[in-house]
């Protein structure tokens, strides 16, 4: 069995700022990390191949500062990762980027399963998750807290507005993780030392998955950022009897 789980690497929550000038998100000399949500399913993926022997592959898009988040994901237990790292790629919103992922899936192969974070702390769309699977045709399950395997198919308990559903579904399939359903493990010893080593990561460009460079990018997406604003709560007073 063969579990993608698909990662970003954002600022840090509490480090988040926007350029007063470009208006967007300053991601130079901020502190990152792999995206909680993506945290918590990369940690589903690992408790899977702790049960059933699973070979887990994690795959980004963005820039080779990426690299750092990989290496964590692979010294937590991932079997490998790859990086899709082109500079024809900047400004991408989540149309290309969930078209740019699938293909890079595609060309990755032989995956039963995909997982994704249900959103990103940075943009907190919930759109790439669902693209991708469009893409791929997969059936989908989204805002999950729990995934098992049950007779060859996925069956995974889903957020609902009153409550919680089990949902079941044949592979290959999609599922988006809910934030906080998990606490995602530490990188161990042993990870740590093969990342040490080195030649963990794989750097793929545009060109070596085949994508078309008239799908992604800055001119291909649809989403504008009209105007962004910076809202500041009202003072706090400390009373005391």
């Amino acid at each position: 069995m063969k579990i993608a789980v698909c990662i970003k690497q954002v600022p840090k929550a509490q480090e988040l700022q926007v350029d007063p000038v470009t208006q967007t998100l300053k991601r130079v000399g901020v502190p990152s990390e792999i995206n909680p949500p993506d945290a918590n399913a990369l940690e589903i993926a690992l408790t899977m191949k702790d049960r059933h022997g699973a070979e887990v592959v994690v795959l980004s898009m963005g820039p080779t500062s990426f690299d750092e988040s990989l290496e964590r994901a692979v010294a937590m237990g991932a079997d490998r990762s790859v990086l899709l790292t082109d500079r024809i790629l900047g400004g991408s919103d989540t149309v290309p980027t969930a078209y740019a992922l699938s293909e890079t899936i595609q060309k990755i192969g032989g995956y039963d399963l995909i997982l994704c974070g249900e959103e990103t702390t940075d943009a907190s769309t919930g759109h790439v998750g669902p693209g991708i699977a469009g893409h791929l045709d997969l059936p989908q399950l989204t805002y999950v807290s729990e995934v098992r395997l049950v007779d060859g198919k996925v069956r995974a308990r889903r957020t609902a507005e009153d409550g919680t559903e089990w949902w079941e579904t044949a592979m290959p399939s999609l599922c988006t993780v809910n934030f906080g359903c998990n606490k995602p493990r530490s990188p161990t010893l042993t990870g740590k030392i093969r990342v040490k080593r080195g030649g963990v990561v794989v750097h793929w460009s545009c060109a070596n998955v085949g994508i078309d460079p008239k799908k992604v990018g800055l001119l291909n997406s649809p989403t504008i950022v009209a105007k962004v604003d910076t809202v500041y709560g009202p003072d706090r007073v400390a009373f005391s009897r």
